[in-house]
């Protein structure tokens, strides 16, 4: 499957992506009463003479990513790393979805137990393995059929090779749940072209396939009805160069662009709103739009933004503008602050409750605090951004192996 150069205009400005090149292009678990064979069972491998597959298998739970599951995948991962026998490796998700991002309501119930320990633990163990995806010493790939949200693009976009497909959605709509992008979402995100990144993240946006492809998220197209012959292709390689595997996956590639509905043919729209200073100024720009056209782009562009935690939509601006001039692990050290704070409620309760009104009780009414952005203060943001410490203040950063792991970036 070759790869798919539609759209090079916009999706120029992603220099990151490794289309071309293929170098890196970025730079123990609690357990939650899951036995080991409970997680085998999450997380199934697939040997092949040369290579190794993971496949995420919680498809009643749409392949959310518990902290098991988290701590095999690492484990995993390294252990293949190490094996010269194995060439390459490759992730995929069962039945119709890829990912649907982080299992939160272990979260949820282990912070109103007062278990932040966790928290802590899985945020750190999952941004680690964000990490060595990043810097991974050999090719893989990640085949992202189907739903692709939250941390689901973590685990998978700072790989080698990421495929999209007909059935591929991603998206990021950690604000309507009082949190934030992460998973290192905020390097990734920061780097689309113009102001979409920013776009994404506040509204929680869908992007499909062919628009991954054309802003560089993904690096091949593939129909799903051709993956088996993908996978049979790959399956059979015994090699380790990229070369030889980016031609075996361009054998099975689709040529395609946006429709005309694509938001990536809005990007002059997006970058006029989103692309000013603040939250504030986002959406008294598109209330002036409204208001003087009734453009229904601007409205229920507008609505989207409305409906997020007032406080969560001025971390995230910040976390994705600050991410336009940093590395992956830096990146994912703020984040980790963001998580940290998030999850110990020091200065908001926001993340427990968007779980609780979206996926508890389901009413659908979270009651955020504060609830208005003119009641967010600067010292409310910034205390999300400020190194983490434990209770006893003392030193509680995220710990990444950026001396033996050095990103691409």
């Amino acid at each position: 499957m070759q790869t798919v150069r539609a759209l090079k205009r916009v999706a120029k400005p992603l220099q990151w992506v490794r289309s071309d090149s293929y170098g890196r292009s970025f730079s123990a678990l609690p357990n939650y009463s899951a036995s080991d064979a409970d997680v085998q069972d999450q997380v199934l491998v697939d040997g092949k003479a040369k290579s190794r597959a993971a496949i995420l298998d919680r498809p009643s739970s749409l392949n959310a990513i518990s902290a098991p599951m988290v701590g095999r995948l690492k484990r995993l991962y390294e252990s293949w790393e190490e094996n010269p026998a194995i060439s390459f490796v490759l992730m995929k998700g069962s039945g119709k979805t890829f990912c649907s991002g982080a299992d939160v309501l272990p979260l949820y119930h282990s912070i109103n137990e007062g278990n932040t320990e966790e928290c802590k633990h899985f945020f750190g163990d999952l941004y680690n393995f964000v990490y060595l995806q990043g810097t991974y010493l050999k090719p893989n790939i990640a085949i992202m059929d189907g739903v692709t949200m939250g941390c689901g693009g973590g685990i998978s976009i700072p790989g080698m090779f990421r495929v999209a497909t007909d059935k591929t959605v991603l998206a990021h709509p950690e604000v309507q749940i009082g949190f934030h992008p992460d998973g290192g979402a905020s390097y990734y995100l920061s780097r689309l072209p113009g102001y979409l990144g920013e776009y994404l993240a506040l509204t929680g946006q869908k992007l499909d396939g062919v628009e991954m492809i054309a802003c560089g998220l993904a690096t091949h197209f593939c129909l799903h009805s051709r993956l088996g012959m993908v996978e049979e292709r790959i399956g059979k390689l015994l090699t380790d160069d990229p070369t030889v595997i980016e031609a075996s996956l361009a054998q099975y590639s689709d040529l395609v662009y946006p429709d005309n509905t694509s938001v990536l043919h809005k990007i002059e729209m997006i970058d006029r709103y989103f692309g000013l200073d603040t939250v504030e100024e986002i959406i008294e720009a598109m209330e002036n739009e409204v208001a003087t056209s009734g453009n229904e782009w601007c409205k229920k562009t507008l609505k989207q933004v409305q409906e997020a935690s007032p406080l969560s939509l001025k971390i995230t601006l910040q976390s994705i503008r600050e991410g336009r001039f940093q590395t992956l692990d830096q990146c994912l050290t703020r984040e980790y602050r963001i998580s940290l704070c998030g999850v110990s409620k020091t200065v908001s309760g926001d993340f427990c409750e968007g779980i609780r009104a979206r996926l508890v009780d389901k009413d659908f009414a979270p009651k955020w605090d504060p609830p208005r952005l003119e009641d967010v203060s600067k010292d409310m943001v910034d205390c999300y951004f400020s190194p983490a410490t434990d209770a006893d203040d003392s030193d509680s950063e995220l710990k990444l192996p950026t001396a033996q792991r050095e990103p691409y970036f």
